[in-house]
């Protein structure tokens, strides 16, 4: 009998995703740490302690506890009354919640330990690439990178546990996942390359969905790229409409930049697919000569950042698909099913 049978009789009390909540509370205040140095190319570690954006001093303890710390200081700096962001709230309530979440779908009505680690790991990646990308238009290497480990180290444990699920198509579930996330994304910036003259999909998109498939596996990684799409034309219809013409950029606006060649996309997608991205991370001088670029470069991390009025950046509507995906799975499966369905009897 496969070890992961002998312990499905694990039972924990109903009121156990508090722990999850608590937990997910205390890496959404890492989570704030890493939306704001990361893109910034800022040391997670150096300095070791947070500090106030404004006015540079270390935040003690009592600055530190998840959402009550914002709660009970009105959403200022202790020290120079500065108003803190609600995003660093938010970021911390919206990673509680997810995790809370993720404990009862597999800890309290399901004994799946792994999966509870991979999905709140994986939730709480796509949450601090919603931010990111939301802001400044970028998703950093090493958080795409992150994710990918997740869905890999997911993978193993299956293995570990004897589950039919680590295997798809001959292969380890991850790794058809990623080769599907990769190529899926990769084509339509392909087609919009052909048939537009214009980038529409990010590397940073590509490489993302490379790490959703490899967490979520193909099935349900496509099923999130659907649901993505459907939130991209809704929410994006809206804040595009909602977004404020800036006139002065526009008159000063040269023309539009050159697309990417097709040579560059189509070398970049078989780096993607081979990871030559994260090999990169390790052996920087490696990525500079495949990519062309340094991969810690820190590109340049505006708060307003000046953007085109109809472009929206598509890696928050993949995370939130991916999101969905995790945390909704039987529903979203057996609709993305029903449509396959229907799609091959026309």
């Amino acid at each position: 009998m496969p070890r992961w049978a002998r312990a499905t009789n694990v039972t924990l009390p109903d009121w156990f995703w508090v722990v999850g909540f608590v937990f997910g509370a205390v890496i959404g205040s890492f989570l704030n740490v890493v939306i704001y140095r990361v893109p910034r190319g800022k040391s997670l570690w150096n300095p070791s302690k947070s500090f106030c954006p404004k006015c540079s001093h270390d935040l003690g303890p009592a600055d530190l506890f998840p959402l009550l710390s914002y709660a009970v200081q009105g959403g200022k700096c202790r020290y120079c009354k500065a108003v803190v962001p609600i995003r660093y709230f938010f970021v911390e309530l919206l990673n509680a919640s997810l995790w809370a979440y993720v404990f009862h779908l597999h800890l309290i009505q399901d004994w799946n330990p792994g999966k509870a680690v991979a999905y709140a790991l994986a939730c709480s990646t796509l949450v601090a690439i919603i931010y990111i990308d939301w802001e400044l238009y970028i998703i950093p290497d090493q958080i795409n990178a992150f994710l990918l480990f997740v869905g890999l180290g997911y993978n193993a444990w299956l293995f570990s546990e004897g589950r039919a699920e680590a295997v798809t198509w001959g292969m380890p579930s991850a790794l058809a996942g990623w080769i599907v996330g990769v190529v899926a994304i990769w084509a339509v910036a392909l087609m919009g390359l052909l048939l537009f003259r214009r980038d529409s999909m990010g590397h940073g998109d590509i490489k993302m969905a490379r790490g959703i498939g490899a967490v979520l596996f193909p099935g349900m990684a496509l099923g999130s790229f659907g649901l993505a799409v459907v939130a991209g034309a809704v929410i994006g219809a809206v804040q595009v409409a909602l977004r404020r013409p800036q006139p002065s950029a526009e008159a000063v606006a040269g023309p539009e930049p050159e697309p990417e060649s097709l040579a560059s996309l189509v070398k970049c997608g078989i780096g993607y697919l081979l990871c030559f991205d994260v090999i990169g991370l390790f052996a920087p001088k490696f990525y500079e000569r495949y990519f062309g670029e340094n991969p810690y470069s820190v590109e340049e991390a505006l708060e307003d950042p000046d953007v085109e009025r109809t472009m929206i950046p598509f890696g928050p509507y993949l995370a939130v698909g991916a999101i969905a995906g995790a945390l909704f799975e039987t529903p979203v499966r057996g609709a993305w099913d029903a449509y396959v369905e229907y799609a091959t009897r026309r």
